[in-house]
């Protein structure tokens, strides 16, 4: 059966979750293909939030939906990676700030390119007025 015809039958928070996954699944496909460096989307996740910044890990904690350990185990893995940095913030001995180091910012750009990609492939399939129409309304306050 095509996948497809699967989701006819969906609800809204369904066809949300399944088209999430599949593309998440394309991206990371893209990624893999094109780097011998592995990152999960929860690393991408946080990389995202700390692109071209210097935020407190207790920042990323409060600003992810991730539970705190789990951050703090991804942010160990993307410098194990040399991915990013974490320093002392000056003048406070209990916060520590983060950073993509030159080769995270480097993977973060080329991903968001292979993402890109994705995103033209799609419009391709759609119609470029549909893709604008959707990003549209996702990016409206739903109110709930």
């Amino acid at each position: 059966m095509n996948p497809d015809a699967e989701l006819q039958n969906l609800d809204l928070i369904d066809l949300l979750n399944e088209r999430h996954l599949s593309t998440r699944k394309m991206a990371e496909k893209a990624w893999n293909h094109a780097s011998e460096i592995r990152i999960s989307n929860s690393e991408w996740y946080i990389m995202a939030r700390i692109y071209q910044k210097q935020p407190t890990i207790a920042y990323v904690t409060k600003n992810v939906d991730i539970s705190r350990q789990a951050i703090h185990k991804f942010i160990k893995n993307l410098a194990a990676k040399g991915l990013v940095e974490v320093q002392n913030v000056e003048n406070n001995k209990k916060e520590k700030c983060i950073r993509l180091t030159i080769l995270g910012e480097e993977c973060y750009e080329k991903n968001e390119a292979l993402k890109l990609q994705l995103e033209n492939r799609i419009a391709e399939k759609i119609g470029s007025d549909q893709m604008k129409a959707l990003k549209d309304v996702l990016k409206t306050d739903w109110g709930v």
